[in-house]
């Protein structure tokens, strides 16, 4: 902290010191100096964004760390001046390079000022044009902090009013995303009577606009000329609003999760998506309001993070991240062996007894396949899976393990969903007044598991609005003056009782799963999972469920001990970057196995309807 309240002269010092001379040695054992480096980047415009590592000024100076984190935006306004400063020290009075309309903007009003002291006979410098403008326009570059590594991520509801104005690290899931707009950073003018320019910073969420001219030749002459706004010479900065919610291992028991908005500037936007598990780091503040809306919340204000450092930590478009890929050679030795995929099956959910085949085919549900799309014909690779058995054999239990074990997964009821709710509602935009699209559980699990529990109990209506994701892997919106089509690339993992409420042996497999013959034929595989009295079986059964009721873990099979989650995770990500090919020999069983299936659909009465699309479910 600076040794005097307002006395930040020599903090600045302290911070170009820690710019200029921080470094690292290489392998060679040369030394990189990392923030000089960028900041001849950022002189030349080859660079906008500067990341400011907290473990870097922490094994510069550890009371500097705790500076930034106290008094975040005070200290991020430091650097920003220091970076101007070094970055004058670099160009000298050297222009810096054209690279857009505001950089034309600015080396016209330079050359014409270096033009006009030229030609009174007046020494030209670049530090008094620099003067002239705000800092805001002539800084064409942003500085961020990112935070510690050993820094552990606060839930939303951790975030409290002791927080604000400090530097925080938040996690949770994005559950809105807006479109990213230009927000005006610093408005320029010209008086149409002296045709002089001023310039006003915006600093907060709205701003009252400058009318009359405030020159010196107005204000001598008495003109009284009026402003007019240049957009031309306004710099805006790219603006998006994203809405985080606490995740459901960070909600207490009895409590509804919290959301916080986190408001993201310049190269931080489009750093994620709905649907996506983040860490926000940023400087918690109160959002100002001006006029009636003021005072209609009285002492009350809202508040929202200004964020830095977006760090996603699940599976992106190509990928995952935050994950590392390659195995280590004890894995690559564990993964070699033969029973391998009899070993991953029994890892899913090792505490629940048995249903080896089921664990088997929601393993390859989380891998999937292989999507084709020719000639505008799109063959979706995700692997459908309906659960559907008798009260009390672990169907929700499956479901709970695989959204968990997913990297990107939701999990949702039938009761307590509904279409809108699954695929998306028109909501209207809090920022822009405007009436957009906020994605439901399919769309925020995009390249992902969406596991759905009590399908039966569903409303016929609601259910209907699934279909098109289960096959063509896309949702058609037509609302409110809104057409478009979302991507909804997801596995639907349901589960589901008889229409009985138990299986009926008496009555035929349809009557007993009674769900539309449409439906049907868009899940990959169905299982159907009878409880049946059987001595020997429900022996070893009991004797699984009081073994874990005792130890708190599953009894060890012999051979079998379960592999950790995160490997789990990685090995799927691997294998989905496999592409599998069909061979001529197997290309003929298919065809012979599919012709047998319509046979015996057509002559055994108690089987189910099958179709083509039983067919793309064994490829």
């Amino acid at each position: 902290m600076a040794e005097e309240i307002g006395n930040f002269d020599k903090e600045k010092e302290k911070i170009r010191d820690f710019l200029s001379t921080f470094y690292y040695e290489d392998d060679s054992g040369g030394k990189i100096f990392p923030y000089a480096d960028q900041i001849i980047h950022l002189a030349d415009r080859d660079q906008i964004g500067l990341y400011i590592n907290l473990d870097d000024v922490h094994e510069f100076d550890p009371g500097l760390v705790d500076a930034i984190r106290g008094n975040a935006r005070r200290y991020h306004q430091l650097f920003s001046d220091v970076v101007d400063e070094l970055i004058h020290d670099h160009l000298g009075d050297q222009q810096p390079p054209v690279r857009d309309a505001l950089d034309a903007f600015i080396f016209q009003r330079i050359y014409m000022d270096r033009t006009q002291k030229e030609t009174g006979g007046q020494m030209f410098r670049m530090g008094n044009i620099r003067n002239k403008y705000p800092p805001e326009l002539m800084r064409r570059f942003e500085v961020a902090f990112k935070s510690r590594t050993l820094d552990k991520p606060l839930s939303v509801r951790e975030v409290k009013a002791a927080q604000v104005g400090k530097l925080v690290t938040v996690s949770g899931v994005v559950i809105r995303a807006t479109e990213v707009k230009p927000m005006a950073s610093v408005i320029t003018y010209t008086c149409d009577t002296c045709g002089s320019e001023t310039y006003q910073p915006v600093t907060g969420p709205s701003f009252m606009p400058a009318v009359n001219c405030p020159s010196k030749d107005c204000v001598d002459t008495k003109a009284h000329g009026r402003l007019q706004m240049q957009v031309r010479g306004s710099k805006f900065v790219k603006f998006q609003e994203l809405r985080i919610q606490e995740m459901s291992d960070q909600v207490p028991v009895g409590s509804i999760p919290r959301s916080l908005t986190v408001n993201v500037y310049g190269e931080n936007t489009r750093a994620c998506a709905p649907g996506d598990v983040i860490r926000v780091t940023g400087v918690f503040v109160p959002l100002m309001r001006s006029g009636f809306k003021q005072i209609a919340g009285g002492l009350v204000s809202e508040v929202y993070l200004e964020a830095h450092h977006i760090e996603n930590v699940n599976m992106g478009a190509d990928g995952p991240l935050g994950m590392e890929d390659e195995l280590t050679d004890e894995e690559v030795e564990l993964v070699s062996q033969d029973n391998f995929y009899e070993l991953l099956a029994y890892s899913i959910a090792p505490e629940i007894y048995g249903h080896l085949d089921v664990k088997k085919s929601l393993l390859l549900s989380l891998v999937g396949g292989v999507d084709k799309t020719t000639n505008g014909m799109k063959i979706r690779g995700c692997i459908n899976i309906l659960l559907m058995g008798d009260p009390g054999v672990a169907k929700s239990q499956l479901l709970s393990y695989v959204d968990r074990l997913a990297v990107r997964s939701q999990y949702t009821t039938g009761r307590g969903s509904s279409g809108v709710g699954l695929t998306a509602a028109v909501m209207k935009d809090p920022v822009t007044g405007e009436m957009v699209l906020e994605g439901g559980a399919l769309v925020l699990a995009d390249r992902g598991i969406c596991c759905i529990d009590e399908f039966d109990k569903m409303l016929e209506a609601d259910r209907t609005a699934i279909h098109e994701v289960m096959e063509q892997q896309t949702i058609s919106i037509a609302k409110a003056g809104i057409m478009t089509t979302l991507n909804a690339r997801v596995s639907i993992i349901a589960a589901a009782n008889p229409a009985f409420g138990r299986y009926n042996p008496k009555k035929s497999i349809e009557q007993n799963v009674d769900l539309p013959a449409a439906l049907i034929s868009r899940f990959d595989m169905i299982w159907l999972i009878q409880d049946k009295p059987d001595r020997e079986g429900d022996r070893r059964l009991a004797e699984h469920i009081t073994y874990v009721h005792m130890q708190g873990h599953e009894p060890e099979k012999k051979g079998m001990k379960p592999l950790d989650m995160k490997l789990i995770r990685r090995y799927i990500a691997i294998c989905k970057r496999k592409q599998p090919v069909v061979e001529e020999k197997l290309r003929e069983r298919l065809v012979e196995m599919y012709v047998d299936l319509r046979k015996d659909a057509r002559t055994n009465k108690d089987s189910m309807f099958t179709s083509p699309r039983s067919l793309l479910a064994v490829i």
